[in-house]
């Protein structure tokens, strides 16, 4: 089928019309390009294709740098001009912005992280007749491809890769598939192993001479399949990740910002979001504060009553704010269930909601009718983003006062948000 493509959806694909005007999502095609598409199964209210040809290619084509790129599953738009999907990636956020009700607001293009900077990964393992496969997901798949290189991801965590791949084959514990998590920590890689199988004492002792070898401070291990807390199965010195100069202990798999440049762009935009004049001591609010990514630069300009329902991480924010004498009160509560309520909420100079992925529609209702003046929402999910906003553009007095695209996710379809609603002209 010959198709012209109109735009670039949500998940990174291009997005033709069949003649009877139904959509195409066309991955790997790109805004204007006239391609020969091949029609596939039913996809939402149209159908997912595949591209046969490009016969009128973009200007904004490139060549991706990685030899994965249509194989890997983690990256979705390497075939496009960056400045074009720093444009698109502002886009998706000014659209959420009318879609929750504050149209017209522009949004300046994101800026991205720089390859290899990525400081997360969580590789797929696959025990095979022929060896271990180790990597991302398969685009399409629940399966892992083997992995040789990366540019998205830090190269001290490529360079584990291959001794995992090893040290794997030896490993009882994995039986038929598993996975590692691994987060790079100011004191090294830190390994989240899981494994269908339960460790042997054997096991225990190969894992420890792999992190004495391969300079892993510390080595959990859950069962594959489970919610089961992580066991440590080998630590050989302290872990701590340096937040805005505050040392914290996180637990294995604890959530970071996908990039130092990411987490620094966002802290910026939530700094610049507060109040240009607040009192002398200003209280600040933060919900889903998780280790503290927020909290500590919040807690330069004010003092933080800072929320987190995971009880490791509100835990490590704890012990971290009071070894550094910062001025941080951390509470453990269940955001999901027990939202704050207007009460708790007086007198308040601003609030910083950085909730998960599915957003938090509970708790924007709730701030859009309190009396908290301003509130800076940092979302990762533009639906979310457009979902919460509706009830304060419904509610008087509400504005957009700025919007920050980010990205750190490179190459990917995802983009992240700060936006600042404030009361007033």
């Amino acid at each position: 089928m010959r198709v012209t493509v109109e735009a670039i959806g949500a998940a990174g694909d291009g997005i033709a019309r069949d003649e009877a005007g139904h959509p195409l999502f066309i991955p790997f095609a790109l805004p204007g390009e006239t391609v020969q598409a091949e029609p596939g199964p039913v996809r939402g209210e149209g159908r997912a294709a595949s591209l046969a040809a490009v016969e009128t290619p973009s200007p904004d084509r490139v060549e991706p740098p990685c030899p994965h790129f249509g194989t890997c599953g983690g990256c979705a738009v390497q075939h496009w001009a960056p400045p074009a999907v720093a444009a698109w990636k502002a886009a998706r956020v000014s659209e959420a912005l009318s879609r929750g009700g504050f149209p017209g607001i522009a949004v300046e293009p994101a800026v991205p992280s720089p390859p290899n900077s990525r400081r997360r990964a969580d590789f797929a393992i696959r025990r095979r007749q022929d060896g271990i496969v180790i990597g991302f997901h398969a685009r399409g798949s629940a399966e892992p491809f083997d992995m040789a290189v990366c540019f998205v991801i830090d190269p001290r965590l490529l360079a584990l890769v291959g001794p995992l791949r090893v040290m794997l084959a030896r490993l009882p514990a994995l039986k038929r598939s598993g996975s590692a998590m691994v987060n790079l920590l100011d004191s090294g890689p830190d390994l989240w192993l899981r494994t269908d199988a339960p460790l042997t004492p054997t096991d225990r002792t190969r894992l420890a001479a792999f992190a004495a070898e391969n300079g892993i401070p510390r080595i959990a291990w859950s069962r594959e399949g489970t919610r089961d807390t992580p066991e440590i199965a080998a630590q050989s010195g302290p872990v701590q990740a340096s937040l805005s100069g505050v040392a914290v202990v996180p637990a294995p798999g604890a959530f970071l910002q996908a990039t130092p440049q990411g987490e620094a762009a966002i802290a910026a935009a939530v700094l610049a979001g507060l109040p240009r004049r607040m009192p002398g001591k200003p209280r600040l609010i933060e919900l889903h504060a998780g280790l503290g990514t927020l909290t500590f630069p919040l807690a330069s300009k004010g003092r933080v009553d800072a929320f987190e329902g995971a009880p490791e991480a509100a835990a490590a924010l704890h012990t971290a704010a009071g070894r550094a004498g910062a001025k941080v009160k951390a509470t453990r509560r269940d955001l999901a269930r027990q939202p704050l309520l207007p009460p708790e909420l007086n007198g308040a100079a601003a609030l910083v909601l950085d909730p998960p992925f599915s957003g938090a529609a509970e708790q924007a209702a709730i701030l859009a009718r309190s009396t908290v003046p301003r509130v800076i929402y940092v979302s990762c999910n533009p639906a979310a983003l457009a979902r919460d906003l509706v009830p304060f553009a419904r509610a008087p007095g509400w504005r957009v006062e700025s919007a920050v695209a980010v990205d750190q996710f490179l190459w990917s379809a995802q983009v992240e948000a700060v936006v600042t609603l404030a009361r007033g002209p």
